[in-house]
């Protein structure tokens, strides 16, 4: 039975970001023939809570923030998925990132479902104490939906490996034992994985290596521009430009640099860090954040945010290729602009999935208490999303769509068959 599904989200998960995921979904659905009861269950996270999260701040006053946590599927095993602290973060948003991630983990073939958590905060105006409150708060609240088994949150905007060990700390305690699986990208002494902070840059580097090469061109000497300077760009920019490449513009949050030569990207590391972001660099011109994608360039990484290449700059884009380190940093509209132009576009779901695949490995290593060498973290890592990859361009070049089109078809598939042998309980 087939039937489309309008891409419409309901009201209580809706967002722009949703309403693209969802209008995803519904273009697959329609290219693969899905049964349309397993079309209408993919449309929907399996559970969402949304928790209040009160902390007490430095001044002694007390407030109180919003967090959520959304499971998309479990059909595959137990949910992975990232937490942010951002401004904006919304149900919708985490919603539609955690249909994102089911797709992700099943293009990559790991045992997971998709799932995404945050809190509506900016973590730079809140102290280290006053961070630690929140999420010590926040992993009591969403304590019933996560676990070693259930669900294992990781890093993502606006967190990083101390809130993972808080998160850990925060749940063993009430284990009355240490349970490293319960979350990833935790710092190596208690349980982390090495090559687990390089990993969706070290992913995107090997994307791009067979990207290129499909393409008949070679990784060194192409001029690159990084959107985005954070754990992401910075290291996606530095592996490039050891490779050889011209990491000729980034930006971040402070500002964006230009310089047509290529810029020193282990001085630029060092600028930052001193100054806070790139802005400011010597030697380099200052671009404005929109001027910087549509810079003149071989590869265009945005690795900041979503929708940042959209109709409106579509057109402006100079790159041949764009590798989405970011999630949904493309909207569709931009996405069939591109596509006309000719310009090959390498989605977020197999684009940035390194770091996904690397929380998986340190997952099974906090199981088993059992730790791997980075060299074989490094060489798995390039064997799955290399692998990924090639099945991707092979889809896409027998069915005659995008890259992101076969990318999608190939999780959907997946995650499909999922659903269809498992059946519908009760």
């Amino acid at each position: 039975m087939d039937a489309e599904a309008p891409a419409v989200a309901t009201v209580e998960f809706d967002s722009p970001l949703q309403r693209t995921a969802l209008a995803q979904l519904d273009d697959i659905a329609a290219r693969l023939r899905l049964d349309a009861e397993i079309h209408e269950r993919l449309r929907y996270p399996r559970r969402a809570l949304v928790v209040s999260v009160p902390i007490r701040r430095d001044d002694g006053r007390t407030q109180v923030f919003i967090g959520f946590r959304v499971h998309h599927s479990t059909v595959l095993g137990p949910t992975k998925g990232g937490l942010r602290y951002a401004p904006d973060v919304t149900l919708g948003e985490v919603s539609a990132l955690a249909m994102l991630m089911t797709w992700k983990c099943a293009l990559m073939g790991l045992p997971y479902g998709g799932a995404k958590g945050g809190v509506r905060c900016n973590p730079r105006e809140l102290s280290p104490n006053e961070l630690e409150h929140l999420t010590r708060r926040y992993t009591a609240e969403i304590m019933l939906l996560i676990g070693p088994d259930l669900d294992i949150p990781a890093p993502d905007l606006g967190t990083d490996e101390r809130v993972m060990a808080w998160m850990m700390d925060t749940y063993s305690m009430t284990q009355g034992r240490t349970v490293p699986g319960v979350v990833t990208g935790k710092p190596l002494i208690i349980g982390g994985s090495v090559g687990r902070r390089e990993a969706t840059g070290r992913g995107l580097v090997y994307v791009l290596e067979q990207a290129l090469h499909m393409l008949g061109r070679e990784l060194r000497g192409q001029r690159i521009v990084v959107q985005g300077f954070g754990n992401v760009g910075a290291v996606t920019a530095r592996l490039l430009w050891r490779q050889g490449c011209l990491v000729v513009g980034v930006g971040d949050l402070s500002g964006a640099i230009y310089h047509p030569l290529g810029l020193d990207i282990a001085k630029v590391e060092r600028h930052a860090a001193e100054a806070g972001g790139v802005a400011g660099f010597p030697g380099a011109e200052a671009v404005g954040a929109a001027e910087l994608l549509e810079l003149p360039c071989d590869v265009l990484i945005p690795a900041a945010v979503a929708g940042q290449i959209t109709e409106a700059n579509a057109h402006r884009i100079r790159a041949a290729l764009v590798l989405e380190g970011a999630n949904g940093p493309t909207t569709p509209e931009a996405d069939a602009i591109l596509a006309e132009r000719g310009v090959t576009v390498v989605p977020d779901i197999l684009a940035n999935a390194g770091g996904v695949v690397v929380s998986y490995f340190e997952w099974v290593q906090g199981l088993q208490y059992y730790f791997w060498r980075e060299s074989e973290i490094t060489t798995r890592l390039q064997e799955i999303m290399t692998r990924a990859f090639n099945r991707v361009w092979s889809t896409a070049r027998a069915h005659g769509c995008t890259l992101r089109t076969a990318a999608l078809m190939e999780a959907v598939r997946r995650v499909a068959e999922g659903y269809r042998v498992r059946g519908l309980y009760p």
